[in-house]
C-alpha cells in the first residue's frame, strides 16, 4: 500500500497537447474576426474621404500588394510551419530575431488594455439605447448646458450655424455624461463607476470566450465574426434609403487626384494597412499555428485579405450614407459632420441615428455591431498573448487548470492597470497609450526586421519551398520579390516618414499634454522597439558559435524519396546483378549437371 502511494506521488501531471482548430472554418472565422475590427468602420471611411476619395484607393492598393498580403502570408506560414507561438517560432526560424516576438506581444498587451475600453463605452451606449428617448437626442438632461443644441427642434440648425459656442446634444452626452471629462491628464478625478461596471462585463465576456483556448474560441467566432456582417448589411440598406445618402456616398468616393502628391496621404494609407491586417504583432502567427501543416494557407490568406479590404469599402457606404443624411437634415456641408475614431462612433453616428424614425432600433443595431466587431479582435489578442506565453513555458503551463487560472490572473492585471482610463481624466491617458504605445511606427519597425530576418537570414527561397511542401501550391514569384526587397523597403520608408512627420499628441485640437506625458509616451513606444536590438545583442553576447550559426539554426535535411520509379528499379538491379552473375552462376551450372 505504501509503495502504491509513493508511485502515485511520483507520476507527474500530464502535459496537455497544444491542439488544432476543430475545422478550417474556425480558423477562417477567427482570423476574419481578428482583422475585421473597429478600424474598418470608423477609420477607413474617414481616411478615404479626407485623402482624396476614390483616389485614396491608389496608395491603399499599393500598400495592400507590397506589404499587406505578403506579410499576411508570411506570418500565417511561419505559424503553420513551426506550430509555435509568436515568440517561440523565432527559435526555430531565426533565434537572433526573437526580440521581434517579444516586441509584438508587448504591443498586443498595450492594445488589450486600451481596446476593451472602447467596448465598455459601446456597451454603455447600448444600455441607454433601450431608453424610451435616447439621452443624446435632447438637451433636457441634468448634464446639458445652455449651449446645447437639440436637433429635434425646428430652429436647431439656425442655432447650430450661428452659435460659436454651441455643442450638440450628442457631444455633451459623450463628454459630460459618459466621460465627465476633466481639464487634463493632471486632473484624473474620480472613477466613472458606470463605465467601470461595463468594463467588468466586457472582461467577463472576453474571459469565457477563450478560457478553454481554441476549443472555446473556435466555437464563439461562429457568432462574433458573422453577426456583425448581418448588422452591417441592415445599416447599409437603411443608410442608402435615407434622403441625402447619395450626397454622402459621392463625398466619400469622389476622387481628388491632386491629393496623391501629398506624402501624408501615402503614410496614412500604409498605417491603415498595417493596422487593419494585424501584421507585425504575431496574431497571424499564433492563429496559423493551430492549423494542420497540410492546410492551404496560401489560398486562405488571399481570400481573407480580400474580405478585410472589401469590408472597409462597404462600411464606408454604410457610414457616409448616414452622414450624408445628417448633413442634409441640418443643412450643413458633410465635411462638418464627418468624423473618425471615437468621434464617429460616439458622437456623429448616434446623433444621426437620433434623427431617424425608430432611433432606438438603429442605435441598438449599430452598437451591437460595434461591440461584436471589437470583441473578437479583443479576445483574439488576449488569446495570442496567452498562447505565446504558454508555448514559452509549455511544461509549466500546459497542465490541467493552469491555463484558466493564468488567464484569470492576466485579465485581472489588465483590468486594474486600466482603471486609470475610466476616471474623469482617463480619456487623456487612453489617447496617450493609443497614440504612442500602439503606434503604427512601432509596428512598422517590427515589420522591417521581420521581413529582413525571414527574407535574407532564414531565406526567401526556403520559405517559398515550405509553402509548396505544406500546401502543394506554387506561390506567385512576386511574393519572393516582396519578402526580399519591396516589403522591407516600403516599410522602412514609411517608418522614416512617420518619424519625420511626427506631430505631438493633442486632444480635441485644444489641449496640449505636459512635457512629462510626452516623455512617458515615447518610453511606451520605445519599450517595444528596443526589444529587437537588445535581444539580438543578448543572444550574440551569451550564445556560442559564430554570428551566422546564431542567426540560422542548422537545418535538419529531409529523408527524401526516389526521383522516379525507374531510379528505384535501376538501383535494385545494380545491387542484385553483380559479379556472382558472371563468374559464379555459369561455373555452378556446368559443375552441377548443366541443364
Amino acid at each position: 500500500m505504501l509503495n502504491e502511494r509513493c508511485a502515485q506521488k511520483e507520476v507527474p501531471p500530464e502535459v496537455e497537447e497544444r491542439g488544432h482548430w476543430g475545422s478550417k472554418v474556425e480558423f477562417l472565422l477567427a482570423v476574419a474576426g481578428n482583422v475585421v475590427g473597429l478600424g474598418n468602420v470608423w477609420r477607413f471611411p474617414y481616411l478615404c474621404y479626407k485623402n482624396g476619395g476614390g483616389a485614396f484607393l491608389v496608395p491603399y492598393l499599393v500598400f495592400v500588394v507590397t506589404c499587406g498580403v505578403p506579410l499576411f502570408l508570411l506570418e500565417t506560414t511561419m505559424g503553420q510551419y513551426t506550430q509555435e507561438g509568436a515568440i517561440t517560432c523565432w527559435r526555430k526560424l531565426c533565434p537572433l530575431a526573437e526580440g521581434i516576438g517579444f516586441g509584438g506581444q508587448l504591443i498586443l498587451l498595450y492594445s488589450c488594455i486600451t481596446y476593451i475600453i472602447i467596448l465598455s463605452w459601446a456597451l454603455f451606449y447600448l444600455i441607454f439605447s433601450f431608453s424610451s428617448q435616447l439621452p443624446w437626442a435632447s438637451c433636457d438632461n441634468y448634464w446639458n448646458t445652455e449651449n446645447c443644441v437639440d436637433f429635434s427642434t425646428t430652429n436647431s440648425t439656425f442655432k447650430w450655424t450661428n452659435g460659436t459656442n454651441s455643442t450638440s446634444a450628442a457631444t455633451e452626452f459623450w463628454e459630460r455624461r459618459v466621460l465627465a471629462i476633466s481639464g487634463g491628464i493632471e486632473e484624473l478625478g474620480s472613477i466613472r463607476w458606470e463605465v467601470m461596471l461595463c468594463l467588468i462585463a466586457m472582461w467577463i465576456i472576453c474571459y469565457f470566450c477563450i478560457w478553454k483556448g481554441i476549443k472555446s474560441t473556435g466555437k464563439v467566432v461562429y457568432f462574433t465574426a458573422t453577426f456583425p456582417y448581418v448588422m452591417l448589411v441592415i445599416l447599409l440598406i437603411r443608410g442608402l434609403s435615407l434622403p441625402g445618402a447619395l450626397d454622402g456616398v459621392m463625398f466619400y468616393l469622389l476622387p481628388d487626384p491632386s491629393r496623391l502628391a501629398d506624402p501624408q496621404v501615402w503614410m496614412e494609407a500604409g498605417a491603415q494597412i498595417f493596422f487593419s491586417y494585424s501584421v507585425g504583432v504575431g496574431s497571424l502567427i499564433v492563429l496559423g499555428s493551430y492549423n494542420k501543416q497540410d492546410n492551404n494557407c496560401y489560398r486562405d490568406c488571399l481570400w481573407l485579405c480580400f474580405l478585410n479590404s472589401g469590408t472597409s469599402v462597404v462600411a464606408g457606404f454604410a457610414v457616409f450614407s448616414v452622414l450624408g443624411f445628417m448633413a442634409h437634415e441640418q443643412g450643413i456641408p458633410i465635411a462638418e459632420v464627418a468624423e473618425s475614431g471615437p468621434g464617429l462612433a460616439f458622437i456623429a453616428y448616434p446623433q444621426a441615428v437620433a434623427m431617424m424614425p425608430l432611433p432606438q432600433l438603429w442605435s441598438i443595431c449599430f452598437f451591437v455591431m460595434l461591440i461584436l466587431l471589437g470583441l473578437d479582435t479583443q479576445f483574439v489578442a488576449v488569446e495570442v498573448v496567452m498562447t505565446s506565453i504558454i508555448d514559452t513555458f509549455p511544461r509549466v503551463m500546459r497542465r490541467a487548470g493552469r491555463r484558466e487560472s493564468f488567464l484569470l490572473l492576466f485579465c485581472l492585471i489588465c483590468f486594474f492597470s486600466q482603471l486609470i482610463m475610466v476616471t474623469e481624466g482617463g480619456m487623456f491617458v487612453f489617447q496617450l497609450f493609443d497614440y504612442y504605445a500602439s503606434n503604427g511606427a512601432c509596428i512598422l519597425f517590427l515589420c522591417v526586421f521581420e521581413t529582413l530576418s525571414m527574407g535574407w537570414v532564414f531565406g526567401a527561397d526556403r520559405l517559398y519551398g515550405i509553402i509548396k511542401d505544406m500546401t502543394g501550391v506554387q506561390a506567385n514569384p512576386f511574393f519572393r520579390i516582396c519578402w526580399l526587397y519591396l516589403t522591407p523597403l516600403v516599410s522602412l520608408g514609411t517608418f522614416i516618414c512617420s518619424l519625420v512627420e511626427y506631430q505631438p499628441l493633442t486632444f480635441n485640437r485644444w489641449y496640449t499634454y505636459p512635457s512629462w506625458a510626452y516623455v512617458l509616451g515615447w518610453l511606451l513606444a520605445l519599450s517595444s522597439i528596443l526589444l529587437v536590438p537588445f535581444w539580438a545583442l543578448y543572444k550574440m553576447a551569451t550564445g556560442s558559435g559564430t554570428p551566422r550559426q546564431k542567426e540560422v539554426p542548422p537545418e535538419v535535411e529531409e529523408r527524401g524519396h526516389w526521383g522516379s520509379k525507374v531510379e528505384f528499379l535501376l538501383a535494385v538491379a545494380g545491387n542484385v546483378v553483380g559479379l556472382g552473375n558472371v563468374w559464379r552462376f555459369p561455373y555452378l551450372c556446368y559443375k552441377n549437371g548443366g541443364e
